[in-house]
């Protein structure tokens, strides 16, 4: 059930975005809270300018508002189908990084976040 409710509220928020261009001021859409608060990029910032850019076919546009993210696509997509297809067979799944790959993920977002505050990005 969950694997499907969040598909549904994805797909709705794919479907707004589609239409509105965070490439356009005064759109209705969120804002990070970590940039407004600090005025830096967090790992995630651009998210939503590639997510457009992907919809509209955009790669290259996709690939500048954030690469590490659309480098990371692959593996949340393999893990949210593992998930649904846990899913739909009836049975729970949980995702196990190990202590290694959870290390690997934060560093990754660390040195990321440093740097593209340091290169502006």
């Amino acid at each position: 059930m969950a694997p499907l409710a969040l598909a549904v509220v994805a797909v709705a928020g794919l479907a707004h975005l589609y239409g509105h261009s965070p490439y356009e001021p005064a759109q209705l859409l969120p804002r990070c809270p970590f940039h407004w608060v600090t005025g830096l990029n967090c790992p995630a910032c651009g998210g939503t300018r590639m997510t457009y850019s992907l919809l509209h076919g955009d790669m290259g546009g996709a690939l500048r508002a954030n690469p590490v993210l659309l480098a990371a696509l692959p593996f949340a997509w393999y893990a949210y189908g593992r998930w649904a297809l846990a899913g739909l067979r009836g049975r729970s799944h949980r995702l196990s990084l190990g202590r290694r790959g959870v290390l690997l993920v934060l560093g990754t977002a660390l040195a990321w976040t440093v740097v593209r505050n340091v290169l502006g990005r």
